[in-house]
């Protein structure tokens, strides 16, 4: 079982145990409340930047904290779909469950991308520091993923590799 699992499922796994708690309480206190959820130190440095530097409205800025949850359920709901698909292990060789992992970086990146850049512009540190390390985390996982074939290749290839026993020659040239 465990020659099945590779590098890119298991951090994949890893990232999906972190980001589902997490972003999905993020993402439903700013459902419950918009304004208070979205003063909150994962999303102050949006909130600030939108009324310091873009001066929106309230129910403007209610509607862009709404989109921002969405898109972090959207995140939620694809570490979800990847964690249901890997515990298969017949999908997991075939590493079908690689598109849904890939969906949820990249939104994720593009989220915690965005956010660190206006954490950036107000001042915010410690939100700073959070959205790059979540960066960091996603960003990280993709090239594993990207440098990393399916695991049911690496069995072919090792398959297909000829069984020399002690009476076989290993250079073409002696036979």
């Amino acid at each position: 079982m465990s020659s099945n699992w590779r590098i890119s499922s298991f951090t994949g796994v890893l990232l999906a145990a972190y980001f589902i708690p997490t972003w999905a309480i993020i993402a439903y206190r700013i459902f419950v409340s918009p304004v208070q959820g979205l003063f909150e130190r994962p999303t102050v440095s949006v909130a600030l930047f939108m009324s310091d530097h873009l001066q929106m409205a309230t129910t403007t800025a209610v509607r862009f904290a709404w989109l921002l949850a969405l898109g972090r359920l959207t995140v939620v709901a694809f570490f979800a779909i990847f964690v249901f698909l890997v515990a298969r292990a017949s999908i997991r060789k075939t590493a079908a469950s690689d598109e849904a992992l890939a969906i949820a970086l990249t939104i994720g990146s593009v989220i915690s991308f965005a956010s660190m850049i206006l954490a950036s512009k107000v001042g915010e540190v410690e939100a700073l520091r959070l959205h790059a390390t979540e960066l960091l985390m996603m960003l990280g996982t993709g090239v594993v993923m990207l440098f990393e074939s399916p695991a049911e290749r690496q069995t072919a290839a090792v398959a297909a590799a000829p069984d020399l026993s002690l009476q076989q020659t290993e250079l073409p040239h002696h036979r």
